[in-house]
């Protein structure tokens, strides 16, 4: 089945590399957000995200003609939605409100013979929820969930499996599960993203889909966790964890995982409680790892508080140093150096300084937070709190930082990498 024009609903962190992947194999991509801002951006050829190569690759598909954003949807014959999954209200209940709007902005210009693919990661049965969604918008179509293969509209969860930093390679080569909600939408799904993917399409139920990407992502999540908690226990013991773990790992059948400040990102701080909220009976260990991974934060504010403290200074100054959820990516989503930089600043006698490279200064996330440049930040502080491990924070000489008085709190093992 050969797909001449693509609709993809969300331009955000997979929404606009999936677009311009589709773009670059000459098919036509009509990219829909709410955002008018990075609407036009989009249109000028140019990205509002921080991803490696995705400018070029953007550039090249707005000027050939193939990309073109807007925030109305129009007709295409396939529709891909990538829009945000959060929680509402305290408990962890999965938020399906965006997925909702999605569908009922996309309702009224659907086909018969289109396909809609829901890439979202979403609790079991979301795929089903926004099929019943277009269905009432839509009542003189047919859905798979009551036509089966003879349905009017082709549905299907196809959730990413991609790594920020990596997206564009990763989209390519990694294998993609394809959940259909009946064989034939399985199929036509798999026709779509063969334009591009190099990996194997994988064949399952939307349900299964669904619950895959909530397992790959709890798996991570449980390792992680494990490894956070270890390190709360070697900073009791007064070991040194980043040693620790170094040395556990020469045995041929461990891997512990490196600890941090906290777990972030849209996927693995997120999708666990889908899981959780499914089955709140059973899902105990999935529900703890959670619980620590969530609770590291709140003991980093805890050890700088404790530090600062200890320096019985009237005002203590602290550089923070990343608040994206991982390494050289500008992504907010989540991330435990924001909880951290921000449980700080509430704090008396501190002065926070946050350092992070892949946001304009102009425009600090944070309006108690001031943005530094890293020189100055460390230059006038008395504690350095390393949160992200940023390529610019690597060049970084702790040891010197800590002969020349200041306190070093290294959150992500800069200086056990930089002594190897």
């Amino acid at each position: 089945m050969q797909f001449k024009t693509i609709s993809m609903i969300g331009l955000g962190y997979i929404g606009l590399p999936t677009a311009a992947v589709f773009a670059s194999r000459k098919i036509k991509v009509i990219g829909v957000d709410v955002n008018q801002k990075a609407v036009d951006t989009i249109n000028r050829g140019e990205i509002h995200i921080v991803e490696p190569d995705l400018d070029m690759v953007v550039h090249a598909a707005v000027k050939e003609g193939y990309l073109r954003a807007t925030t109305t949807p129009e007709p295409a014959e396939a529709f891909l939605i990538a829009v945000p999954t959060p929680f509402k209200g305290e408990n962890h209940e999965p938020d399906l409100s965006y997925i909702e709007s999605a569908a009922k902005a996309i309702a009224p210009v659907l086909a018969k013979g289109n396909l809609v693919i829901l890439e979202s990661t979403s609790p079991v049965g979301a795929t089903e929820q926004m099929a019943e969604w277009l269905a009432e918008a839509r009542p003189d179509l047919t859905f798979p969930q009551t036509h089966a293969e003879n349905s009017d509209i082709r549905v299907a969860h196809c959730p990413e499996r991609v790594l920020p930093g990596h997206v564009l390679r990763e989209l390519v080569q990694n294998d993609r599960i394809i959940g259909g909600m009946t064989a034939k939408c399985s199929e036509v799904a798999c026709a779509l993203y063969k334009t591009f993917v190099e990996g194997e399409c994988v064949v399952t139920n939307a349900r299964t889909a669904e619950m895959c990407k909530l397992t790959e992502n709890s798996f991570r999540d449980v390792n992680i966790a494990f490894a956070n908690e270890l390190s709360i226990i070697c900073d009791k013991l007064s070991i040194d964890v980043w040693e620790l773990i170094k040395l556990a790992n020469r045995h041929p059948r461990v891997s512990v995982l490196q600890p941090g400040p906290g777990v972030g990102g849209h996927c693995i701080a997120v999708d666990p409680w889908f899981i959780v909220a499914s089955d709140p009976e059973h899902a105990n260990l999935i529900r703890a790892a959670r619980e620590v991974n969530d609770a590291k934060p709140q003991w980093a504010i805890n050890k700088v508080r404790s530090i600062a403290k200890a320096l019985s200074k009237e005002d203590v100054t602290v550089a923070c140093l990343g608040l994206a959820f991982k390494a050289n990516i500008d992504d907010l989503r989540e991330s435990p150096a924001m909880k951290v930089v921000a449980g700080l600043a509430a704090l008396p006698g501190l002065k926070v300084l946050a350092v992070e490279p892949n946001i304009c200064h102009e425009n600090s996330p944070l309006e108690e937070v001031e943005l530094a440049q890293l020189n100055t930040a460390i230059d006038c502080c008395d504690v350095v709190v390393v949160l992200v491990d940023h390529d610019e924070f690597k060049k970084i000489d702790l040891a010197a930082l800590e002969h020349s008085g200041k306190k070093i709190i290294d959150l992500k093992g800069l200086a056990n990498a930089n002594a190897k």
